[in-house]
């Protein structure tokens, strides 16, 4: 694994990193009039950013402003435009999950709202697999699952009062009084420990639409006694966090193409 990441590194090309992390910081709106300032920002001399920034407007990646500065260009905005052209949310979602999956080492899934269940559209198994009755396809009373629990969570946090889930049609055997949220902190992500399958535990964070409600989750789930030790669920909750923003990112661009 060691040997894997050194052959990596040493197969970066850094003016290419540079030219990202200027890019990069134009996109976000960064004001590049002050090139030392700017070169500080991005961790190189004032004569690499001028380099930089010629290449840039050269290739129509970046344009010059009037009052000064950049902006991004129209080439940058038609490549934008190509990529996301197409790239609904579950497309996008798989490419998420499937990076969560590989990097964390658990099953992932994507879960969309249904009326007051959830249901599990996209999912991803690591290597060594998981014993769960979740597939894809699977649908449970939100209120039963982290997923669904998150974007509960979400919900009260906009709307200022819980969702009712008196009306689901999914399997309602267990009391929902017994049903209760574990962890549950709107805007960050929620845990479930033994709570929909015994011996499993998930956690989850929502992705947010343009307005601010849910219309997604990602979440991950394993052996509850994978999740033991305080550095992986440190760990686990910053990825899934991490991947939760990408995806609201991406659907909110994608809602006004």
């Amino acid at each position: 694994m060691a040997e894997d990441n050194e052959t990596s590194a040493n197969a970066l090309v850094t003016p290419v990193i540079r030219g990202l992390k200027l890019l990069e910081y134009i996109v976000q709106g960064g004001n590049t009039q002050n090139l030392s300032e700017v070169g500080r920002l991005i961790d190189v001399n004032r004569v690499t950013v001028m380099r930089l920034l010629a290449t840039l407007e050269h290739e129509g990646m970046i344009e010059k402003l009037p009052g000064g500065g950049h902006q991004v260009g129209l080439r940058y905005l038609t490549m934008s435009a190509s990529a996301l052209a197409g790239h609904d949310l579950i497309a996008a979602g798989r490419r998420v999950v499937r990076n969560l999956c590989q990097t964390l080492g658990f099953a992932a899934y994507l879960s969309l709202p249904d009326g007051q269940d959830i249901v599990y559209v996209v999912r991803e198994m690591p290597p060594a697999g998981l014993v769960s009755l979740i597939t894809i396809g699977s649908r449970v009373a939100a209120h039963r699952a982290a997923p669904g629990q998150a974007m509960l969570a979400a919900r009260q946090a906009l709307n200022g009062r819980g969702v009712p889930m008196a009306e689901s049609s999914a399997d309602t055997r267990h009391e929902q009084s017994a049903e209760q949220p574990e962890d549950v902190t709107p805007g960050s992500v929620v845990w479930r420990h033994s709570g929909l399958e015994q011996g499993i535990s998930a956690c989850a964070a929502a992705v947010l639409g343009p307005d601010g409600h849910p219309v997604a989750a990602l979440s991950v789930a394993g052996p509850s006694a994978r999740f033991d030790d305080a550095s992986v669920q440190i760990q686990v909750a910053q990825k899934i966090m991490q991947a939760a923003r990408q995806l609201s990112s991406i659907s909110n661009i994608s809602s006004i193409q």
